[in-house]
């Protein structure tokens, strides 16, 4: 019980004038002092829920399913104080520690959206990344998604979250989400627009959540909200699906943000119903068949989902872009057929899909639908680095990135070394591994753990070089088995 849980009084007097009938206030205050369950959900491009089971059950991890997402699970481990992060599942990118409540968006979403190779979608605000990565995993890692950040703060923990799950059909831009109303009008399939928000709902994670709370900052930021949703309205291709949500409970960001894009554009907008999304939802269905998530109701954070369909194309003043110099090139043919070569070669790797690119002595794939995008937005990270070429003539060679290794090992065929846990405990802490047998490997290798990959060394003889990224190591042992 988190007794010291900061719940302004001006709140708990809101509440009770928004509360359902069938709900109490005395609940939700109750809930809201109550630690959250802890939740994580499996990550499908690195391994089936089934499998991932096996491995919970291995390491004495209970699960108890969440009825609205069929990866996510809340998680009780022997020891409460087991931190998940530095568990070799969640190191392996086999899985994302989300909170149940979060999970909800891009389920929704999916619910109406039938994702294609082709598909383009925008999160809106996508850091630190659980929704982006659990769009890539729906979406098979294929098509596109731009994940934008206003936050330059959160875009690197987004890049590395985005990384560790292995994604490569992800573009990172970083600008205010008004912009692309008037930067990319009609060109989404599908947008996920988690506004920022009051956080209301998030007290159970964050006793201080509410702090600075009062109504006139809700008023403040309810008009960023009509200024994001608008925009993402405009951004939406035709028969587009627009996830709207937050992790508040105001109706003011919430229910009248819709009906705000709704009085404005009332031939353009219709709302879809949640009702049938997962068993259950109707306790939390509102009139318009939007869902307002009360603590108490499935013992999670306080949380609004919205599902629109804009059901014409609108039209909006294009915006006037100075874009800069694109500082990419298409490699000779010569040499974009040494490098996969290389790779053919070294790890048995055929099956690369995407556009390959080529920057200084970088190589970078692309996603196929990338390309009307290439010349009207600037990107903070276009793709996926899979190599470096160093040398010259008959002494280059291609050395290959640790996000190669990610998004590719999974495929290889050959040079692929298999850890201990002691082993993969060091590797993570960046040393070398003495006394391995490389099995006659030269150069370049997958090292992996339990059949999953965690990263990229060099053979030598009877040692491995370490080629993780130095900001990818840890102090200290993370885990046991």
């Amino acid at each position: 019980m988190l007794s010291n849980t900061l719940l302004p009084q001006g709140f708990i007097e809101k509440m009770k004038t928004i509360l359902p009938e069938n709900l109490d206030i005395e609940d939700l205050i109750r809930f809201s002092h109550r630690p959250l369950r802890r939740a994580i959900r499996v990550n499908t491009l690195k391994i089936s829920v089934t499998d991932f089971k096996h491995r919970a059950s291995e390491q004495g991890w209970t699960l108890m399913p969440i009825p609205w997402c069929a990866e996510g699970f809340w998680i009780t481990t022997n020891n409460e104080n087991t931190q998940l992060g530095n568990s070799a599942e969640h190191l392996a990118g086999l899985c994302y520690l989300q909170e149940a409540s979060s999970m909800l968006p891009v389920s929704a979403l999916f619910h109406f959206f039938d994702s294609s190779a082709q598909a383009i979608v925008l999160d809106a605000a996508a850091a630190p990344g659980s929704k982006t990565t659990q769009i890539a995993a729906k979406m098979g890692n294929q098509g596109l998604i731009i994940a934008n950040e206003f936050s330059s703060s959160r875009l690197k923990m987004l890049h590395a979250n985005i990384q560790r799950c292995g994604i490569k059909n992800v573009a990172l831009s970083h600008f205010d989400a008004r912009v692309f109303g008037q930067w990319l009008a009609n060109s989404f399939d599908a947008i996920l627009l988690d506004a920022p928000c009051s956080g209301e709902g998030t007290v159970r994670k964050d006793k201080y959540a509410m702090k600075n709370w009062s109504q006139t900052a809700i008023d403040d930021i309810a008009a960023t909200q009509r200024d994001l949703i608008l925009s993402a309205f405009h951004a939406l291709k035709k028969d587009g699906i627009l996830i709207y949500s937050t992790c508040t409970l105001s109706h003011e960001e919430n229910q009248d943000i819709c009906h705000f894009l709704k009085n404005k554009f009332p031939d353009h907008i219709q709302f879809l119903d949640l009702n049938n999304l997962f068993p259950e939802a109707d306790k939390t269905r509102t009139k318009e068949g939007f869902l307002h998530i009360w603590p108490q109701v499935y013992d999670s954070e306080g949380f609004f989902v919205a599902a629109i369909k804009k059901t014409k194309e609108s039209h909006v003043e294009p915006a006037k872009k100075r874009l800069g110099k694109f500082p990419f090139v298409r490699p000779t043919r010569q040499k974009e057929q040494a490098l996969y070569e290389y790779f053919a070669k070294q790890f048995a790797i055929t099956d690369i899909e995407g556009m390959l690119y080529q920057r200084d002595q970088e190589f970078w794939l692309f996603p196929e639908p990338i390309k009307p995008f290439i010349h009207e937005l600037r990107f903070s990270r276009l793709g996926i680095k899979i190599a470096e070429e160093f040398g010259k003539g008959c002494k280059s060679g291609f050395k290959t990135t640790h996000e190669f290794t990610r998004c590719f090992s999974n495929n290889s065929q050959t040079n692929y070394i298999t850890l201990t846990s002691e082993q993969a405990n060091d590797f993570y802490q960046g040393k070398d591994i003495y006394g391995v047998d490389c099995k006659g490997a030269v150069g370049e290798i997958f090292v992996s753990y339990r059949g999953h990959t965690i990263g990229l060394g060099k053979a030598l003889n009877n040692r491995i070089k370490n080629n993780l990224p130095r900001n990818l190591t840890h102090d200290g042992k993370l885990f046991k088995v």
